[in-house]
């Protein structure tokens, strides 16, 4: 088994004690990005099942709504890439994109769909339009899942929108502007007592040439977040995150991730 870096606080104090139902609290975990693309296409029922199958238990997506107020799990804005179609998805109503084929008979999921077939599954989701905000809010709501949601976006007032329509138990994580302040705060000890509404800062390895460090991470730790790398499909890196402490990754090869958890004695 690789030995688990284990981390010292340079600043001498305790982290924050507060803690969102959300998140894995015992060592490092995964995500399933997409679901997946290793047995199925992304975004499919068969890419989250497949996730699940291998015991996955946090499932990242993303959400547009389409012309008739549908909220689907696809990432990008349009077809094109992943169904060779134009247009946007919010130019199609929910019939014209349930006929859709991702390729051997794979299809677009409703939301809703994947609340219903994963109920014990924690989703990382992102809004894709400010106009999914709502909708999203109303469907966790219906079904009682706050606790089962993370929330992130490139766009901070989504991320605002958001806890305002689900309350203070929902777990967030930084938009761009948030995390630049976030960043800059974790440089002072004075800083890092300060509380945050965030339960975790999920970022890539790198901001242009600069490599996340140790340190980066344990300032985030310092100040009671989790922090969670996208999207890691190499296993060396996603070993090299983990030594550094992060608590989950991201990744599209789950089965990859997996065993990279498994050989560190962190599966299930």
């Amino acid at each position: 088994m690789v030995a688990t870096r284990s981390r010292v606080l340079a600043s001498g104090f305790v982290p924050k004690t507060r803690t969102w139902e959300f998140l894995h609290p015992g060592g490092p975990y995964g995500f399933a990005h997409r679901g997946g693309d290793e047995r199925a296409p992304e975004n499919t029922m068969a890419a989250f099942q497949h996730a699940v199958d291998e015991g996955f238990r946090y499932l990242e997506t993303d959400v547009h709504l389409t012309r008739d107020g549908v909220l689907v799990a696809f990432h990008d804005v349009g077809l094109e890439r992943v169904a060779g179609l134009r247009g946007a998805i919010a130019d199609y109503t929910w019939a014209e994109l349930e006929r859709v084929d991702l390729g051997a008979g794979h299809g677009i999921p409703r939301l809703e769909d994947l609340f219903a077939a994963f109920p014990t599954a924690r989703f990382n989701i992102e809004p894709k339009s400010d106009a999914a905000v709502a909708p999203l809010a109303g469907i966790v709501l219906a079904r009682s899942l706050v606790p089962q949601v993370c929330i992130g976006s490139f766009k901070d007032a989504r991320i605002d929108t958001a806890r305002r329509l689900l309350g203070p138990e929902l777990c967030t994580s930084p938009g761009p502007v948030a995390l630049a302040r976030l960043a800059a705060r974790s440089v002072t000890a004075a800083g890092r007592r300060r509380p945050t509404d965030f339960g975790a800062v999920q970022i890539p390895p790198r901001f242009g040439k600069a490599r996340l460090t140790a340190a980066q991470v344990d300032r985030y730790h310092d100040m009671g977040l989790q922090v969670h790398v996208w999207t890691i499909n190499d296993e060396a890196e996603m070993q090299r995150l983990f030594d550094l402490g992060v608590d989950a990754v991201v990744s599209d090869k789950v089965v990859v991730l997996k065993a990279v958890l498994s050989g560190r004695g962190h599966w299930p």
